[in-house]
């Protein structure tokens, strides 16, 4: 298992999406948001898209070259169409432009179709909190809809359809909030296939109905399904999904969940707020502080070291992965290292330190 520093998976990105056809500025975002991932521990969202990319590009399901474009557009609102190309790019456009919009009127809300795959949801809030603003994302998969059972189902029928939220500390790295509204993220039954790794009980079904720790009944025909968020309580991450459906889906013309693989793409609504349109920033700050102070000062449970408050998990990691580096397993890299070849690099020039 390769490890592999931060600054020299951004140049293997770099150099990766622009052998795909991304302009420089595009190949960086989508390289820098991979290994941001991957920083942050969350690996189903990291290096391990790399060659998924590149099979979509070869595919002609993400178009390298095209550009997001607003379509649509008020003081408050807009749309964009990302026009199937990388989905980062577009996202990453949508939320710019929410920010420009809330500084300006005090909230805003812009939505995002035809975005391929946007990444890792969490991304965008963040950009949202480290401009001093509250932020949120709610995504669903357009029209796909094929693997999370809806609660007292057998059969997919919705996305795993994410959402984010960030908000800003005075000092502190913001609060994140980056969770599926099913039970597991898809791409970390990929890691687990990857990794040869059995999956937790509780994740997934198989084909009749039967609870599953086998990732092959989840991929292979007739497929199984993912759970709901929620376990036993799994209506509320059903209740979730759905609204992350109408939300995303339908208020940005990319549709709704209906089984329709042919096209597959992720619809976002970003929403950020200005925190200072509302109360006063100083205010804010102290009950955010007051806030967390109260929460960590709870008796921890039988083997609980810590209480973390939301997104603290991922900076340690990042903390920690900026110093040593970030594990790549063998599946992954050997992978990546076959569809760099395919599209004419060499993966043995690559320096990895």
């Amino acid at each position: 298992m390769p490890t592999i520093t931060a600054d020299a998976l951004r140049c293997i990105g770099q150099d990766f999406f622009t052998a795909l056809g991304c302009c420089p500025d595009d190949a960086q975002i989508v390289a820098d948001h991979l290994v941001q991932s991957s920083l942050y521990g969350h690996d189903s969202h990291g290096i391990l898209r790399m060659y998924e990319y590149a099979h979509a590009v070869s595919e002609e399901r993400v178009h390298p070259q095209h550009a997001p474009e607003i379509v649509r557009e008020s003081p408050c609102t807009a749309v964009i169409d990302a026009n199937n190309g990388f989905g980062q790019v577009g996202a990453a456009l949508a939320t710019n432009l929410a920010i420009q919009k809330a500084q300006q009127h005090g909230m805003a809300s812009v939505s995002l179709r035809r975005a391929s795959h946007i990444g890792r949801a969490g991304a965008y809030p963040i950009m949202m909190a480290q401009a001093g603003l509250i932020g949120t994302a709610f995504v669903n998969y357009g029209r796909l809809g094929i693997q999370v059972a809806p609660f007292g189902g057998l059969d997919g029928r919705l996305a795993t359809n994410p959402l984010a939220f960030a908000a800003p500390r005075r000092a502190d790295p913001p609060i994140m909030v980056d969770m599926t509204t099913s039970t597991v993220a898809d791409g970390k039954i990929r890691l687990a296939t990857n990794l040869g790794k059995s999956l937790p009980e509780g994740w997934i079904i198989d084909a009749a109905g039967n609870p599953s720790t086998d990732p092959q009944d989840y991929w292979a025909e007739p497929r199984g399904a993912i759970l709901p968020l929620g376990g036993p309580l799994g209506h509320k991450g059903y209740a979730l999904a759905m609204m992350m459906e109408l939300c995303a889906g339908g208020l940005s013309g990319q549709g709704m969940a209906a089984g329709d693989s042919r096209a597959p793409a992720n619809a976002v609504l970003f929403t950020a707020y200005n925190i200072g349109h509302f109360t006063d920033m100083d205010s804010y700050y102290d009950e955010v502080e007051a806030l967390v102070r109260h929460v960590k000062s709870s008796r921890t449970a039988p083997g609980v070291a810590e209480i973390l408050v939301p997104g603290e998990p991922e900076f340690r990691t990042e903390r920690e992965r900026e110093r040593t580096g970030i594990p790549i397993d063998d599946t992954t890299w050997e992978r990546v290292c076959a569809s760099a070849r395919d599209i004419g690099l060499d993966p043995t020039a690559w320096e990895l330190a």
